[in-house]
């Protein structure tokens, strides 16, 4: 039996991995219904009702988009590779956000699709996945196994299982069998170790040792316990296990072993990948958030009478305890987040993304009331806030944002949104108020004060990135002097005479 996976409307893959899909059947399939296609099928597991799958199926998680599932379940009782030929055993549905949302991201589930019969159930576990990108090669051999089939020896084979953070074990791998041996030697294989324990070394990996069964009852011989950081040390006396069968220690006073398992080889390579981030730094050209920074920071630099630039990002892991903040000076300084230029703002950018983990959500109020915060102190007309928020990612907390701009439209300042990479920006489109002005709680925005664009909008088709960079600064920037006028004119405040001593009104540009 085999489980499919069906996929239901708009998500992509890579980011969330569903551990675990253990069920009264033998094998499921997943479905991404997106106009439903397969999104992929687990390995096909003979002769059980209670398989435990090797096979993930690895998901990106978006917490504001509902991302449903289809889980079907065969019978494989064909060598046709075409699903049509199958018994259908059962079928359920569910969303990823109910799997990440259950206790312990562990959700049960009935199967259901057979009228009148009972089709058993069926269990799904998620974790985040790290960004460990390591690949492991081992091999193993064991000795003195014990014995287990009546006209033979063993038949012994290893199942590998990583513990969850609910202490929990999930399958992760299984190697071959090796016939009629109480002395096997397993061929070598590869393994990435974020399956084997999630980027966390010290993290518990639990090995079984089994004799193979044709009916699918495989006898237990016994179990160990090792880490990636032990498996690491390679072929050493640490890396000598005792098997050991609880049962028969309990029985049996002499008991010592069920055989000893030895590690003969270990090597970890790093699995490289063809740049596609959106932060990628080319050596010969600007990125997307590098080009809407310059594009846009250049003209509103010379409003700006210190050319000092509190730069900020969010979404990020920060070094060195991995704490996920929303608003952290791109320059690392707690207390002074300023910049000098357009330039040093984009020089902390690059060292930034050297030192932080990307990570989602992607929040836009704790830097939209941070500037907030600073535009109501200065309320007399001196000085005029504008914030550029630059993202690739569809917004996650837009009641939170909506509540932000409200509150920011009494107050002397701008936000432009610029939206760079495919992501669908439906939603920003509600905060930029043309149309509908922005409302929260019942409470509509005094003013409109929020411009969005999306960049691809604007990137000129012979790859001119200057070009590109005048046309999106051109139009961002338009709105952004009738919005500071509707705020004088709100409160009255009329321009100082032209020979006045006194300064001119300020922009302060936030990044």
């Amino acid at each position: 039996v085999f489980l499919s996976c069906i996929y239901v409307p708009q998500i992509l893959a890579t980011g969330l991995e569903i551990l675990q899909i253990s069920c009264k059947i033998i094998a499921v399939k997943c479905f991404k219904i997106t106009s439903q296609f397969m999104f992929g099928r687990t390995e096909v597991i003979d002769n059980t009702l209670n398989p435990d799958f090797v096979r993930k199926f690895v998901l990106d998680y978006f917490f504001e988009e509902k991302q449903n599932l289809r889980f079907d379940v065969y019978n494989v009782d064909s060598r046709s590779s075409n699903i049509s030929k199958y018994s259908f055993l059962g079928q359920t549905f569910c969303t990823l956000g109910e799997i990440i949302g259950s206790s312990g991201s562990r959700l049960e589930r009935v199967l259901s699709g057979i009228p009148g019969k009972k089709c058993g159930s069926i269990i799904f576990t998620a974790e985040e996945l790290s960004n460990c990108r390591d690949i492991a090669t081992m091999q193993l051999c064991a000795n003195k196994l014990d014995k287990k089939d009546f006209f033979g020896k063993s038949d012994p084979f290893l199942v590998f299982y990583r513990s969850n953070e609910d202490g929990t074990f999930t399958i992760c791998h299984k190697t071959e069998v090796i016939k009629n041996t109480l002395n096997p030697v397993w061929q070598p294989f590869t393994i990435p170790v974020r399956a084997l324990c999630n980027g966390d070394y010290d993290r518990t990996v639990k090995v079984d040792v089994y004799d193979w069964d044709r009916d699918g009852s495989h006898d237990f011989i016994g179990e160990f316990t090792t880490s990636y950081r032990e498996l690491s040390r390679g072929q050493s006396q640490f890396n000598v296990y005792e098997v050991l069968n609880p049962k028969k220690k309990g029985r049996k006073k002499k008991y010592v072993n069920s055989g000893t398992v030895t590690l003969l080889s270990f090597k970890v390579e790093s699995e490289y990948t063809f740049p596609t981030s959106l932060h990628y730094m080319n050596p010969y050209q600007l990125n997307a958030y590098a080009m809407a920074l310059k594009a846009v920071g250049e003209i509103v630099q010379d409003y700006d009478s210190d050319k000092l630039f509190p730069a900020y990002g969010f979404g990020a892991k920060l070094p060195p305890d991995g704490k996920i903040s929303h608003a952290f000076p791109l320059n690392s300084d707690c207390e002074n987040a300023n910049c000098v230029g357009i330039e040093g703002v984009l020089e902390a950018y690059y060292d930034c993304l050297r030192k932080v983990q990307l990570y989602g959500p992607t929040n836009f109020a704790p830097v939209i009331n941070q500037v907030a915060q600073c535009a109501s102190e200065v309320t007399d007309g001196s000085q005029y806030f504008v914030l550029l928020i630059i993202t690739d990612g569809v917004i996650s907390d837009m009641v939170q944002t909506r509540e932000a701009v409200v509150t920011a439209a009494s107050l002397p300042m701008s936000v432009i949104i610029i939206g760079v990479g495919p992501a669908e920006f439906d939603a920003m489109e509600e905060l930029d108020g043309d149309e509908v002005r922005v409302s929260s709680r019942g409470r509509a925005a005094e003013r409109d004060i929020v411009q969005f664009v999306p960049f691809r909008d604007y990137i000129d088709r012979s790859g001119n990135q200057v070009l590109s960079m005048a046309r999106l600064a051109k139009d961002v920037l338009a709105e952004i002097p009738d919005q500071l006028l509707s705020f004088m004119k709100s409160r009255c405040i009329e321009p100082r005479p032209a020979l006045s001593p006194s300064p001119t009104p300020q922009i302060n540009v936030h990044l």
